[in-house]
């Protein structure tokens, strides 16, 4: 088996398993298919993901069908799925992060400046705008803005009832870095994150759809540049009487391994809190833990949670 094959296959198996039937057939059959693997080879080894290949076929107009049936289509146009992979990346923007996010940022004190690496259209900017619904094994925390319960609400699982945030975080600025921002009032792109949420997770589109309208009638600061190279400019920009937050969510793992080491080195002489929400292999801190699809949450490189992909759930270690 390649090691294409063996991506496919282990992203079926941690990633899409339980969570998206479809996209599992489609990844599994691709990893046996020694022809789709061979036009997906000839791509550049940055545009191989499956869940950027998968959303840009189905951009494309690919049938939501099993493979026997995707399949033939997938061959007939690949011209123009190419195209779309090399035109865009995989940018999901998932709101619900915020929910694993914000008991980190409820502890911190001061108001806060928000600074997102990978930020996407920046709808993980607005923590302090969105509605939470925490649920834990003894009962419920709600939390809304000041100004009343949000049309974007967040459901959230927590371990304990101790680790389920009791306030919103005051912010007072908030911008985001990103190789190529997203717009949310362009509707082509808006038309790519939701092609970028999985079939399957309806629930997930209705809260793009509210999360983009809420955020397109105060869209957010988003610079286009590279994490290593222009990240200080825009620190440098923020409120210094406010308390500098920089943050990221299943970001890094798309960064080459010596400039993402780069990256953590700025971080941990940051003047402020750094908080990272990445898969277990990304950070040295946290490569003891499983590899079983969840992201750790860490706290200035400390380890402290494992989170849902999506934001549905946070167990504190």
């Amino acid at each position: 088996m390649t090691s294409l094959a063996e991506a496919y296959v282990r992203w079926a198996d941690i990633e899409t398993r339980g969570s998206s039937p479809s996209y599992e057939e489609w990844a599994r059959a691709i990893a046996g298919d020694d022809h789709v693997l061979t036009l997906i080879e000839a791509l550049p080894a940055r545009k191989r993901q499956p869940n950027l290949v998968f959303a840009a076929a189905r951009t494309a107009g690919a049938p939501l069908d099993v493979y026997q049936r995707f399949r033939p289509w997938l061959l007939q146009h690949w011209c123009e799925v190419v195209e779309i992979v090399l035109a865009r990346s995989t940018q999901t923007n998932e709101a619900a992060r915020c929910a694993v996010l914000l008991p980190e940022l409820a502890r911190l004190e001061g108001p806060l400046a928000l600074v997102e690496v990978g930020a996407s259209a920046g709808l993980c900017l607005y923590p302090d705008r969105y509605s939470y619904r925490y649920r834990t094994l003894d009962g419920s925390v709600t939390l809304d803005p000041v100004t009343g319960p949000s049309p974007v609400v967040i459901e959230c699982t927590v371990d304990d009832e101790s680790a389920a945030p009791t306030r919103l975080p005051d912010v007072v600025w908030r911008a985001g870095i990103d190789l190529n921002p997203l717009d949310v009032r362009d509707p082509e792109d808006v038309a790519w994150l939701r092609a970028l949420v999985w079939p399957e997770h309806h629930d997930r589109r209705e809260r793009l759809e509210a999360a983009c309208a809420l955020v397109a009638t105060d869209p957010p600061h988003l610079v286009r540049g590279d994490l290593l190279d222009d990240l200080d400019a825009l620190l440098g920009s923020a409120p210094p009487d406010a308390h500098l937050v920089v943050f990221h969510s299943s970001v890094l793992t798309y960064v080459e391994p010596a400039p993402r080491q780069r990256f953590v080195e700025r971080m941990r002489g940051l003047d402020g809190t750094w908080i990272s929400n990445e898969g277990s292999l990304v950070l040295e801190s946290s490569a003891g833990l499983a590899h079983d699809g969840r992201t750790v949450l860490t706290v200035d490189d400390v380890p402290v949670a494992r989170a849902d992909p999506h934001g549905r759930s946070l167990v504190r270690l």
